[in-house]
Parts: structure tokens; sequence; C-alpha cells
């Protein structure tokens, strides 16, 4: 049937070898149809959502979910959609190599010459306002645990806390791509997302060794105060030397294709250097690939002379990337949450008291920080979106056991809210401010407005 018989022995069994050739070309199709057809349906999807002035990031998630799991998976065709969450999964590569490219690209916000201006700012918004975040969703959640403590254990109250000082950097910067939004709010929002996430790592650490102390009746102080401290000092002191490495290797070539080509695989080696993992003693030393990539491009565009010439072409490189990663984020969301009516409840209330948190707590340090009106007004609402980091910080409290499904369920469906109306909500704080800049009418559309007069 396949031609020259080849035997594998496996198992006790033989097997042709033309079989595992021919099961290879298989899957390899099958991957290859479904990166097709999450492409097209992110960019048809886009189509439509254009005539509702809705940002392409919405799209793509929309599109996401149509051919996730929950909707053409369901016909359980391999290839065609993605059948399950595990099929969904078995992409991480893409959406790990996607953040290190929005991270390189945060960090390029961090140029010495725009620090010198909302520096000391960004750093006060981004701790304070993740803070009061998480003071809030605590105090809601705790009520809601005195109410149902069966539902609620402490430990997840503790650790949905901590999370909901996350935000999403690669939903907020597509959409400040997207409209080409320019000015004071812009300016502060870049960086105070990033270091909003670096917040976010250490404030989680802390809380989630306490609650993991609570369900197993002692407190580790060495993971609770040390190992936060050390993953964000190796992340950045690794990001730094790959992006030292980076400005040396990048003056030895001069072509625009072969310096694209170095930058690229620069991402690429931060992003697999940052999933080392070991242990040194009773410290655990992990990276996170958005703060190693992050220091990367910090410090690349702040040695390099035409660095704002390669983050531009880098843009363009990856837009194809960055429409697979937010319709894989789509595909992502789990919609069995809703069959939980607790799950809801609790989400519903972490959504309204982690969005008062954020607003309010960016507002009131804009305030005394002397922002100007714009920023102190809208801020809040830009840091809204939550996704990727607030999904892998659940992903570690799974290790609570039955708590840590509970966070798990709850982050899942926050997310689904968040990904659908936080870019949408980023839009128009960016518009009411004013920092999208008018879109110029096509021949077309002035043709009509022609006709209709």
């Amino acid at each position: 049937m396949f031609g020259k018989q080849y035997t594998l022995i496996l198992a006790g069994d033989s097997f042709p070898a033309d079989f595992y050739r021919m099961k290879g070309y298989v899957i390899t199709m099958q991957i290859l149809l479904a990166l097709s057809i999450a492409l097209f349906g992110g960019l048809i999807m886009s189509r439509f959502t254009k005539k509702w002035n809705l940002p392409a990031v919405t799209a793509y998630l929309v599109a996401g979910i149509l051919i996730g799991p929950f909707c053409l998976g369901q016909l359980g065709i391999e290839g065609l959609g993605f059948t399950s969450l595990e099929n969904v999964e078995s992409f991480k590569i893409l959406s790990d190599v996607a953040l290190g490219f929005i991270a390189i690209t945060m960090g390029n916000e961090f140029r010495l010459e725009a620090l010198k201006k909302v520096g000391r700012q960004a750093v006060v918004i981004a701790i304070f306002q993740a803070i009061v975040a998480t003071v809030f969703v605590d105090l809601a959640l705790f009520g809601l645990h005195l109410m149902m403590p069966d539902k609620l254990p402490l430990s997840a109250v503790l650790t949905l806390g901590a999370i909901a000082t996350a935000t999403a950097p690669a939903a907020t910067l597509m959409v400040v791509k997207q409209y080409k939004a320019e000015g004071p709010l812009t300016r502060m929002l870049l960086p105070v997302v990033a270091l909003d996430d670096m917040v976010g790592l250490m404030v989680f650490a802390i809380s989630f060794g306490i609650a993991r102390a609570l369900e197993n009746g002692h407190i580790d102080l060495i993971s609770v105060l040390v190992d936060p401290i050390v993953e964000v000092v190796v992340s950045l002191g690794l990001g730094a030397l790959i992006g030292l490495a980076f400005h040396w290797l990048e003056q030895y070539f001069h072509s625009n294709s072969k310096r694209l080509s170095i930058s690229v695989g620069f991402v690429f080696l931060a992003v697999a250097l940052s999933q080392l993992h070991f242990s040194i003693g009773p410290v655990t030393v992990g990276f996170s690939t958005l703060l190693v990539c992050m220091a990367m491009g910090t410090i690349f565009c702040n040695l390099c002379d035409f660095s704002e010439e390669l983050m531009e072409r880098i843009d363009k490189w990856t837009a194809p990337l960055m429409v697979l990663f937010f319709v894989l984020s789509g595909s992502d969301l789990d919609f069995a949450v809703f069959a939980d009516w607790a799950i809801i409840l609790a989400g519903v209330v972490y959504i309204l008291f982690r969005s008062l948190g954020k607003v309010l707590g960016a507002n009131l340090s804009a305030g005394f920080t002397h922002c100007e009106p714009a920023i102190r007004k809208y801020l809040g609402i830009t840091l809204l979106p939550q996704a990727g980091v607030s999904l892998g910080m659940s992903l570690t409290a799974m290790s609570l056991g039955a708590s840590g499904t509970i966070i798990r369920n709850i982050c899942l469906f926050a997310v689904l809210i968040y990904e659908l109306v936080g870019p949408l909500m980023t839009k128009i704080a960016l518009q009411k401010a004013g920092e999208i800049p008018e879109r110029p009418l096509t021949e077309r559309e002035k043709a009509k407005l022609d006709n209709k007069k």
C-alpha cells in the first residue's frame, strides 16, 4: 500500500515506516490549514467589525471564538478550526513569540528622553492603581467569601486580588497602533501598562505565597518574598545582556533585510531563554518572557541610533503573527465557565471592583502627580483589558487544587468579558482625549457624500 516497506518496532507492534511518514504529512497539513483559517477568519471578521467602528482586536477575538472549540470546532474536523482547548494550547509557541515582539515594542517606550518627562509619574501611577485594584477586589470578594465560603475559599480571594493588577499589553498596544494614537495620554499609557505587569508579578507572587500557606498550613518566606524579587531582577538582567548583544551584533550588518533577520532572531532567543526554570538551594529562579523582552528592547533602543526605523519594520513583519495571537486568544476562551452560577457571580464582582479600582486608582495617582486632565480622566479606562499575563497567573494558581480551579474559571470568565469590551473602551478613551487623528476620507467616501448633497 505504501510502496517499499520499512518496519519499525514500537511497544511490541510492527508498523510500516511510511505509515508514520504519512501520518506526519497529515498532521502538518492540519496545522497549516488551522493557521490559515485562523488568519483568514481574523482578517475577514475585521471587515465586518469595521462597519461598527470596532477595534481590529475585537474582530480577531470574535473570529477566534467562532473557529474555536465551542463553535466550528464542535464539528470535530481536525484542521477546520480548533477542535479542543488542548488543540489551541498546542499553538502556544506562537503566542509566546508574539508576546516577545509585543514586549520589545513596549521596551521601545522606555527611551531616556521620554522617561525624563513621564518616568516618575508613570512609576507612581503604575504602582498605586495596581494596589488599589488589588485592595478593591480583595475586599469585595472577601464579602462574597463570607456568604459562600465553600464556593469561594479565602486562598482564591487573595490570589484573584493579585491577578487584578495585570493589564493586557497586547490589546492596548494593538489599539494604539491601529488608530495611530498620539498625545499625553498615549505617552503615559504605554509605560504604565509595561510597569503595571512588573508590579503585578510582585504582588501576585506575595499573595499567592500567602494563599498557598493557607492551603498547606505553613508560610514559606522564600517563595513569598525572595522568589518574586529574584524573578524580576534576573529577568531584567537577562534582557539587558541580550539587548547589549543585540546592539553589538547589529552594527556589523547594514542591509535592512539582515538587520530585520537579526532582530527576529534575538526575539526568538530571548523568548527561548525566558523559558528556563531552575533552583539554587531553596530559591526558585524563573524568568518572565514579558520582562526579558521588554528589558532587551529598552537597552537596544537606547543604544541604537536607528532603532526607531527598525521597530517600524518589525511591526510590519509581525502583523500576521499579531492576528494569529489574538485569534488564538479568542479560541482559548472557555465557555464552560458559564455553567456555574457561583463563578458568574464571583466573576461579575471581580470585573466591577477591578474596573473601579483601576479607574479610581489611576485618577487619584494622576491627580497627585499633576498629570494633564485627559490623563486623569481617561487613563484608568485604558487599563481595563486583561488577558495573557492574568491567564498565566491563573495557570500557576492551579497548583492550589480545588481553589486553583475556581481561580482559573473566574479568571477565564473575566478575560472573556474584558477582551471583548476592553479594546473598545480603550479606543473610546483615546478618542475622547482627542488622541486618535481624524481619518481622511477616501475617494469613494467623498463621492458618496457628493451624491447625497
